[in-house]
């Protein structure tokens, strides 16, 4: 007998995605472009987008962000594609969402409860869920009459003292802070945790390397190349969540801990980057930052634009002493005059260091010189000659693990002499283990 799988997941809902156009001058985007993201958004939390929209708005309206007239247009258009969710592209405030919901008879999602939704579904470790939750809730306290349904059941009472509903509330919002305030313990604990394993790695002197980027840049798929792993990399909005730490082989057998973070947006929630501090924490003290773009998208300089926006946020200064390495990802997607002019112009506008580097992650194209950037950055303490003894074999194999080999003679008794490249933090820590192996500075 032949079992028939039954799909129990719900049907997915229909949705209208609106992107209101405030028309700002300085905006980087096109206005079609923002659309397209969002409705990529919606796509991403399943909901079945039947038509999206560009509304201008030239001021907004304190009680429900869109004109009248404009409210009454949407609602009916909603009506007639028979619409169960709109998602409207910007930030909603609780009065806005609340009369929408009455005026348009369904349900109604801003910008950031999208992405708030789209991350709780997709955190997978524990730490990942406990930061995705102290978003939504410190999202939900300023929605409490609108998220916390058992409400609206509740009458007010007379008098001074107020009646069940008030009470309900007052109850709600303290059951509320309760909540965050564990959350947040918990969260402290995970950075105790995190700091105490970075402290580790500190101590054994192998470099750190962070992947940032948009989402949707192609991290995964680059972080995938470099170390031979298998992460999740979909064409799809937000598909990393949980930060991935793998190491990776630079030229000449040296590691590096490679680290795929979350992908940034426009207008990332603020919630979210607080939420996410512990996790961004890695990026932050990372001794290279790789900044993937992809450069087959139109909207490419507005992004790189949006990500740096974010790092300056978690305290990276993107002209500071930290190298941040530009890499142009996607290039196998281009046409082929396009894919030509955008390597003519990695290569004339390259900084020693700093890139631009155009990489198809997909294809492996560039690959062995963005290897060679991140050994150079890494090793740029000056070279040492080491003589070592027959017999030396844990210094030598510590040179091979932390080091560079730039050139090795074996002399017929046995000794080896050794040109090596050391960052600082690593050559201060041979010189306190093997003093005897240093023979001089090289270049």
């Amino acid at each position: 007998m032949t079992e028939k799988l039954i799909d129990h997941r719900p049907p997915a809902q229909a949705a209208l995605v609106l992107h209101p156009n405030r028309l700002r001058t300085h905006e980087l985007r096109e206005p079609m472009a923002r659309l397209d993201e969002a409705v990529g958004l919606a796509q991403a939390l399943d909901l079945e987008v039947r038509r999206g929209d560009i509304v201008p708005l030239r001021a907004a309206v304190p009680a429900t962000l869109f004109g009248k007239g404009k409210v009454a247009e949407i609602g009916d258009l909603a009506e007639e594609l028979d619409i169960q969710v709109i998602v409207v592209d910007d930030a909603l405030t609780p009065v806005q969402q609340r009369n929408l919901e009455k005026a348009w008879q369904v349900k109604v999602i801003d910008r950031t409860g999208l992405i708030l939704e789209i991350f709780a579904r997709r955190a997978r470790t524990r730490e990942g869920r406990l930061q995705v939750e102290l978003a939504r809730l410190a999202y939900e306290r300023s929605r409490l009459v609108r998220t916390w349904t058992h409400l609206e059941r509740q009458r007010g009472g007379f008098g001074v003292m107020g009646g069940p509903g008030e009470t309900q509330i007052e109850t709600d919002r303290r059951l509320l802070a309760g909540k965050i305030g564990r959350l947040k313990r918990e969260l402290e604990e995970v950075r105790r945790t995190r700091n105490l394993q970075r402290a580790a790695r500190k101590r054994t002197p192998i470099p750190t390397i962070a992947l940032v980027g948009y989402t949707n840049a192609g991290k995964s798929t680059l972080f995938n190349r470099l170390t031979d792993s298998k992460v999740e990399a979909r064409d799809m909005l937000f598909a990393t969540l949980d930060p991935t730490l793998r190491t990776v082989k630079l030229p000449d057998g040296r590691p590096a801990i490679l680290s795929d973070t979350v992908g940034f947006i426009s207008d990332l929630p603020h919630e979210l980057i607080e939420a996410f501090r512990a996790t961004l924490e890695e990026v932050a003290s990372a001794d290279v930052i790789v900044h993937v773009r992809d450069i087959a998208n139109p909207d490419t300089e507005a992004q790189a634009a949006d990500v740096m926006e974010v790092l300056s946020q978690i305290g990276v200064d993107p002209e500071g002493d930290r190298p941040i390495v530009e890499v142009w990802n996607k290039i196998d997607l281009m046409a082929v005059e396009d894919r030509a002019s955008v390597q003519t112009k990695a290569l004339r506008t390259q900084r020693p260091g700093r890139g631009p580097l155009a990489i198809s992650a997909q294809t492996g194209e560039g690959m062995e010189a963005l290897l060679a950037c991140l050994a150079d950055l890494i090793d740029q303490g000056g070279a040492i000659e080491a003589d070592l003894a027959p017999g030396s074999g844990k210094a030598l194999a510590w040179l091979y693990r932390h080091g560079r080999i730039l050139d090795r003679t074996d002399d017929e008794n046995g000794h080896v002499h050794l040109f090596v490249r050391l960052d600082p933090q690593a050559l201060g820590q041979f010189e306190q283990m093997f003093p005897e192996a240093i023979a001089g500075q090289g270049a």
